[in-house]
């Protein structure tokens, strides 16, 4: 019978608690290529930190605070995690997922490193920033924890010498399918980093540093930098960066219980004052998006306007392939030499309003996708 251990290093030689640091910086948009591993370490979890900007949020968002400002540490968080999940369901899947984990840990050892770099800490001592691997670091907590071990567990750590956002997403995207706003949020931070611009930890709303990115200009190349990153196309990366307009109540709420992104894209196109009553309504009946369509309307109809509501915005992916059947429609509608003419006055209008490199990026696209699925048929 194989013998059980909860961190398979009996392999390993025996180490002391002091690390061996070296200081590296503690992000970069460099490609996950450019990271190297320098040395493996088995530290405790109690020595590690994991990353408050990760784009996928595993702590709870009540626990969140007083675990990133040092009031209470990764043992104590998870113990108030296991609390919590008693009286909030929402919060019991991804537990029970972590717990599992944690098990496989007691059975078969730790499979996967968690990967960092050290950097010294507010209090004068130094700590393991995790880059990828939080949930095995949350898994040995909870295990630990549920199981009143006394000894800290010791987990297997990669030091590498760049870490980047683009391993941190990849390593998201094969551990489980983020949801909707984890990947509004992985875009986000994939566009942040190749700008360079880092968080701030003075911030008090984690979402505020990627709701920055809608506001960014996009330099040539970019969204083809992120594409195989993400394994999307670039208007699809756009209808999710829109989820980050919701406020983050509501995005804490949508992540929380994995709303679907085409449900919080029927949503978005509502006026703000329904946002929150029809997100709860979609979660209470796990509505499709079209039921969110078919309710939101059923609301209208029987609810008085009110006179300072803002109007309702149309879907904007329904709103430009109306434009386009209408453009289509127009010119099939004339003669071969009024659609030479048409053309030809409407490629002058563009030019001289200096909308035509941008409109030409985004036809070029839709000719791609248009071409691709034609030859699917």
């Amino acid at each position: 019978m194989p013998r059980k251990r909860f961190n398979a290093f009996e392999d390993f030689p025996a180490e002391t608690d002091e690390p061996k640091i070296d200081l590296k910086p503690a992000q970069s948009a460099q490609p996950a290529e450019a990271s190297t591993v320098e040395r493996i370490e088995r530290l405790k979890p109690s020595q590690m930190l994991p990353d408050r900007f990760q784009p996928r949020r595993l702590l709870p968002t009540p626990l969140r605070r007083d675990f990133f400002t040092g009031k209470s540490d990764c043992y104590q968080s998870a113990e108030a995690w296991l609390a919590l999940a008693h009286t909030e369901p929402a919060y019991r899947a991804e537990l029970d997922r972590l717990l599992a984990m944690g098990s496989s840990f007691e059975e078969h050892g730790q499979i996967k490193p968690i990967t960092g770099t050290w950097a010294p800490a507010t209090d004068g001592r130094y700590i393991f920033l995790i880059e990828t691997g939080e949930r095995r670091f949350w898994a040995a907590c909870l295990q630990k924890v549920q199981h009143h071990l006394t000894d800290e567990p010791r987990l297997r750590v990669e030091v590498i010498s760049r870490p980047t956002r683009q391993r941190q997403v990849l390593e998201n995207r094969h551990a489980e399918p983020p949801s909707a706003v984890g990947q509004a949020c992985e875009v986000a931070s994939l566009i942040l980093a190749e700008l360079g611009i880092q968080p701030d930890a003075a911030l008090n709303d984690d979402f505020e540093y990627f709701r920055q990115a809608r506001s960014q200009r996009m330099p040539a190349g970019l969204w083809d930098r992120i594409m195989p990153v993400m394994q999307l196309t670039r208007p699809r990366m756009v209808q999710l960066l829109n989820i980050l307009q919701l406020p983050t109540p509501l995005l804490e709420l949508a992540d929380r219980h994995r709303l679907p992104e085409r449900v919080l894209r029927e949503v978005l196109a509502l006026a703000p004052a329904q946002w929150e009553r029809m997100l709860r309504v979609s979660i209470q009946n796990q509505l499709t998006s079209d039921e969110v369509v078919e309710a939101a309307a059923a609301q209208t109809a029987t609810s008085p306007a009110v006179k300072n509501d803002p109007p309702a915005q149309p879907d904007p992916v329904y709103k430009a392939a109306s434009g386009l059947r209408r453009f289509a429609n127009t010119i099939n509608a004339l003669d071969e030499f009024s659609q030479t003419q048409a053309l030809d006055e409407i490629a002058d209008k563009l030019v001289v309003t200096g909308q035509a490199e941008g409109l030409l990026v985004y036809l070029d696209e839709l000719s791609r996708l248009i071409t691709a699925r034609l030859s699917r048929r």
